[in-house]
C-alpha cells in the first residue's frame, strides 16, 4: 500500500518549502518532492550565489574608493577562486540548513522527479525505482528556467544561462550580455567590478524597462562609471562561435567579439508535460493558471510561485505559498494585490519598487503630486560616500494617500519594506519619527515631499 500525506508539496524553492511547513504547522501530514537540490533555483543557482557575488564586487569597489574616505589602501583585486569559494559555502551551508528546518517540522523530504498520474495519486521517479504515493491536496511549486532563444541557443562554454555565469571558472576578459533586465543588470555588475569588458545588449529603449523611465536612465548613467556599454534598442541576431572569441551580430550590423555571451532574456515556468496530460491541468501559455485562492482547475491542485508566471519572485512565491497552504489546510484565503508585493534588483546602485509607478498612474488617468528626496542631500549617505540615487513617492490625490514608491540608491533594497508599510496608511507621514542621522530619512522627506511638507525641499508651486 503507498504512503498517503493530507498535502504534497512538488518543488523545494521558496514556494514549496514556505507552503510545506505552513502546512505542517496547520496540523497536516506533508512531504515534498524534490528532483534537484533542496532550495530550488533561487538557493542553489540564483538569488542566494547571485547575492554572494555582488557582495564580493561591491567589496572590491568600495576598497577601491577608500581614499575617498581617508584611507589608504595598497591595492584591491579580484580573487575569484576565493569568491567562488565563499559562494558555495554560503549555498551549501544555508541548504544543510533548510533541509534540517523541513525536517524539524516533520515534513518528509523524498528525492525524486514528481508526475501526477490521477486526482490524488503521485509518481515518484526515484533514483532506484519509481513508487507511488497519494495525497489529499498538491500544491505545486516547479518552478522556472532560463528562456532560451532559437537564435541563441545555450551551449553551456560560450553562450551561456544565469546558472552558468554564476559558476564561471575564471573571470572572462569580455561578456556581452543579451537582456538588459534584473538579472542581466546584476551580472553585469558582479563582471564589470571584477575585470571584465561588459557590453549589455537589450531590445527596447532602456535598461530594466518595468520601473519608471527615470530609473533606467539613471542605472544607464551609473553603469557607465562602470565602464559597462549599454546598447538600447539593439537586437542579437546571430553568435558565432567558431572562432576563439564569439561573434555576436546586431541588427544594426554592428559586431561585438567576446569570450562569453550571456543570454538573460527572462525566465519561463517549468510544469511537467505528463502532469498537464494526465490530470488535463490548464495552462496560460507555459504557465499554470489559477484562480485568486491559487487552485487549478484540478481539484485539490493548487500551484504557486514561478509555475504560475506571476511575480517570478522568492518573496512572492512565499505569498503565494502562505495563501495556498492555509487553503490546503481548510482555510479560505485569497491572495492580496501583487503590486503590493516589493520589487528588488540589487544592481549598483540598487533598485526597489513597491506599488504603482508614476508611469502607471499616469496610463491610469490618475490625479497624483510625486515627492521626491535625494541621497546627496542625506547626512548619512554623505558620510558614507553613498551618494547616488532618489527616492520618489506617489500620493493619488483623489484620496490623499499613498500609492507608490521608487528608490534607487545604496541599500534601498533594505527600505523598500518600510516603504510598504505607507501604502494605504492614513498615518500622517509627519508624526513618524524616523531616527537621524539615518539613510531610511530620504524615505520619510520623499513622502512629505508627495504631500507638500518636506522641512528639506523648497515648496512646490
Amino acid at each position: 500500500m503507498s504512503e498517503s500525506f493530507d498535502v504534497v508539496v512538488i518543488g523545494s524553492g521558496p514556494g514549496g518549502y514556505a507552503a510545506a511547513i505552513r502546512c505542517a504547522q496547520r496540523g497536516a501530514s506533508v512531504a515534498v518532492v524534490e528532483k534537484n537540490l533542496i532550495g530550488g533555483t533561487c538557493l542553489n543557482c540564483g538569488c542566494i550565489p547571485s547575492k554572494s557575488l555582488l557582495a564580493s564586487a561591491h567589496a572590491l569597489l568600495s576598497i577601491k574608493h577608500a581614499a575617498l574616505m581617508g584611507v589608504d589602501v595598497a591595492s584591491a583585486t579580484a580573487n575569484w577562486p576565493k569568491m567562488q569559494g565563499r559562494k558555495n559555502a554560503i549555498v551549501t551551508g544555508f541548504r544543510n540548513g533548510l533541509t534540517g528546518l523541513i525536517q524539524s517540522h516533520k515534513v518528509k523530504i523524498l528525492p525524486g522527479r514528481a508526475v501526477i498520474t490521477a486526482p490524488g495519486t503521485i509518481k515518484i521517479e526515484a533514483k532506484d525505482s519509481p513508487y507511488q504515493i497519494q495525497a489529499n491536496k498538491i500544491i505545486l511549486a516547479t518552478g522556472s528556467q532560463p528562456v532560451e532563444l532559437s537564435t541563441l541557443p545555450f551551449d553551456g562554454r560560450t553562450v551561456i544561462s544565469s546558472k552558468e555565469a554564476l559558476d564561471l571558472e575564471n573571470i572572462p576578459e569580455s561578456i556581452v550580455i543579451v537582456g538588459g533586465g534584473v538579472i542581466g543588470c546584476e551580472m553585469a555588475c558582479v563582471y564589470a567590478a571584477v575585470g571584465a569588458k561588459v557590453t549589455i545588449v537589450e531590445t527596447l529603449s532602456r535598461l530594466i524597462p518595468m520601473e519608471d523611465e527615470w530609473v533606467s536612465r539613471l542605472i544607464e548613467r551609473e553603469f557607465k562609471k562602470l565602464g559597462i556599454d549599454s546598447l538600447t534598442s539593439q537586437k542579437v541576431i546571430s553568435v558565432d562561435t567558431s572562432g576563439e572569441l564569439a561573434k555576436v551580430a546586431l541588427e544594426s550590423g554592428q559586431t561585438i567579439e567576446a569570450e562569453k555571451v550571456l543570454v538573460s532574456v527572462g525566465r519561463r515556468p517549468v510544469v511537467d508535460k505528463e502532469t498537464i496530460e494526465a490530470v488535463n491541468l490548464e495552462m496560460s501559455d507555459s504557465a499554470i493558471s489559477v484562480n485568486e485562492k491559487l487552485e487549478t482547475n484540478v481539484p485539490g491542485v493548487y500551484a504557486i510561485g514561478d509555475a504560475v508566471g506571476t511575480t517570478f519572485l522568492a518573496h512572492g512565491a512565499f505569498a503565494e505559498a502562505e495563501i495556498a497552504a492555509v487553503n490546503a489546510t481548510g482555510g479560505d484565503e485569497k491572495i492580496a494585490d501583487y503590486s503590493l508585493i516589493p520589487r528588488a534588483v540589487y544592481t549598483f546602485p540598487e533598485i526597489a519598487s513597491v506599488g504603482k509607478t508614476e508611469q502607471a498612474c499616469k496610463d491610469e488617468g490618475l490625479d497624483i503630486s510625486v515627492g521626491k528626496s535625494f541621497f546627496k542631500a542625506n547626512g548619512r549617505s554623505v558620510a558614507h560616500n553613498e551618494t547616488i540615487g532618489q527616492i520618489s513617492v506617489v500620493r493619488d490625490k483623489s484620496t490623499d494617500k499613498i500609492i507608490g514608491v521608487t528608490m534607487v540608491g545604496s541599500v534601498v533594497t533594505e527600505l523598500i519594506g518600510a516603504a510598504r508599510l505607507l501604502l494605504g496608511s492614513t498615518e500622517k507621514i509627519t508624526e513618524v519619527s524616523f531616527p537621524h542621522p539615518s539613510v531610511s530619512e530620504v524615505l520619510k522627506e520623499a513622502a512629505e515631499d508627495a504631500f507638500n511638507l518636506s522641512l528639506h525641499n523648497p515648496p512646490k508651486a
